[in-house]
């Protein structure tokens, strides 16, 4: 099937270009809402914005097949206070300033897709969480996901659907955390981090591509939907396979203590390694969404054999 019109707000970053690199041979146009500029690549097409007030840009809006909101700062930062209202304003403010144009338009986007993040339910070791029987966390990261969600569905953009899609950790080669922790392995620092028991709620960057196009297609979708693969798998296990599979026979492990330390050094926060993601996608698995990349082991062999 052809689209005419896909549009990626904030869509100049990882998740975004892995998108537009999906959709351009499916879609007409597409084009991407950016603070910077960028040069006009086939049919894929940079609009400048600041994603607070309206410019020339929203007219591309208009007959949208689907809006895809990537907006946000990098939460991969320390938790300074300057630092949190960023996280909160890059997410709240776009998405306000979007629905607010969408609620006037006479041919709104068919499908507007927020992506939230997973992280939004609580440390969980004990059983999975899923849309209908999650609980939600805890502390300055799931507050602002919470946040995020409630102006986007306080929004009233009646003739548009609306889904909040839960992304886990997008697994890739270009970006993301995956080269990173590629690299840990590589230099033998590869082994588990903190006690390894943790899990990890992951999705590889093709199925987080192809399900925005499922979601497309099944317009009975709507609402919370996770986005993460069928079975997540504990951070011991995690990097045991991949250096199974990258031939790295050891890997030194890194203690909470440790990786505090260095967290602090390098301007991040431990949660990101720490918390347990325990995330089911049930409504994509109830749905009959397939999975390519189901176990993270396929997806490993995947993105460490493409060339770069």
């Amino acid at each position: 099937m052809l689209y005419q019109k896909i549009i990626l707000a904030g869509g100049n970053g990882y998740l975004g270009q892995v998108l537009a690199d999906f959709y351009k041979n499916l879609s007409i146009e597409i084009f991407i809402l950016s603070r910077k500029s960028a040069p006009d690549n086939e049919n894929i097409k940079t609009l400048i914005w600041d994603g607070h007030t309206e410019g020339d840009w929203k007219y591309n809006l208009e007959g949208a097949d689907m809006l895809v909101n990537l907006c946000g700062k990098n939460v991969n930062c320390r938790y300074t206070k300057a630092n949190q209202e960023e996280i909160i304003n890059s997410r709240v403010n776009p998405t306000l300033l979007l629905g607010k144009l969408i609620g006037k338009m006479e041919n709104p986007p068919k499908l507007w897709i927020n992506i939230t993040s997973a992280t939004i339910y609580r440390h969980a070791e004990d059983r999975p969480q899923d849309e209908e029987m999650g609980e939600i966390g805890y502390g300055f990261s799931i507050d602002v996901c919470q946040k995020w969600e409630s102006n986007f569905f306080h929004t009233n953009t009646p003739h548009t659907r609306k889904i909040a899609l839960r992304m886990g950790i997008v697994l890739g080669k270009k970006d993301g955390a995956f080269p990173r922790l590629l690299n840990l392995a590589r230099l033998g620092l590869g082994g588990k981090q903190g006690d390894g028991q943790q899990y990890i709620s992951w999705v590889h960057e093709q199925d987080a591509a192809r399900c925005t196009e499922w979601l497309m297609q099944h317009e009975e979708m709507t609402g919370i939907i996770n986005c993460t693969a069928p079975e997540p798998i504990k951070n011991n296990d995690f990097m045991a396979s991949l250096r199974k599979i990258y031939g790295v026979p050891f890997g030194l492990p890194s203690p909470a203590w440790l990786l505090e330390i260095g967290a602090m050094l390098i301007g991040t926060e431990t949660e990101l390694i720490l918390k347990s993601r325990w995330v089911l996608p049930k409504r994509l698995s109830d749905g009959k969404f397939s999975f390519q990349y189901p176990k993270a082991e396929y997806a490993m062999k995947d993105i460490i054999s493409t060339k770069a």
